[in-house]
């Protein structure tokens, strides 16, 4: 009865709970990066991928993938890497992965983004604190947001201006008990 009971916990584990990143599927890695509590898909058409960048699955994921894969990912922006050596406990990074770059580059775009995009927790709102733009070598906008979220908030929504995309303005939603991997919260 005893290991019964243990090989149901483990089943009703999510796998990011139930085993460590080596010995994921790439389809769990997929998953992770794409479809999971800190990866959402956003629309209306060109949707996109929102991901909270920072949080340890999805790091753990991109770590794993560049560690199997013949042809890695390309490395992110080296100011955007020693950024978050410098600034990762005060600060997180939601990344967006653009779907084309045509129309980037506007100033008016990119003011719009700076203004309009924010972090909405119960009634508080935090602006983005600056941003690392998408590149053709690096095509991911990766805003950068102050950590205030607690394990104890219900929800954190993103408001978003995604210049040079049709409809441009997007709305993502997290669920803070979702976030916890491992006994905490990841973002």
């Amino acid at each position: 009865m005893y290991a019964l009971t243990v090989a149901l916990f483990f089943l009703a584990q999510p796998f990011w709970e139930a085993k460590p990143p080596e010995k994921w599927t790439n389809l769990e890695l997929d998953r992770m990066r794409y479809n999971s509590p800190w990866a959402l898909t956003v629309g209306p058409s060109p949707a996109v991928v929102v991901s909270l960048a920072t949080a340890a699955p999805v790091e753990e994921a991109d770590a794993e993938i560049r560690l199997r894969s013949k042809n890695p990912p390309r490395e992110p922006d080296p100011d955007y890497a020693y950024f978050l050596t410098q600034n990762r406990e005060d600060h997180f990074v939601l990344a967006i992965a653009y779907p084309t770059l045509a129309g980037l580059g506007k100033a008016v775009e990119q003011k719009r983004t700076e203004e309009e995009s924010m972090m909405l927790i119960g009634r508080k709102r935090y602006p983005i604190e600056g941003y690392f733009p998408p590149t053709p070598s690096d095509p991911v906008l990766r805003l950068v947001f102050p950590r205030q979220l607690k394990p104890t908030d219900k929800t954190v929504v993103f408001r978003l201006y995604l210049g040079g995309l049709d409809f441009p303005e997007r709305e993502v939603e997290f669920r803070v008990k979702d976030l916890m991997y491992h006994g905490k919260l990841a973002m």
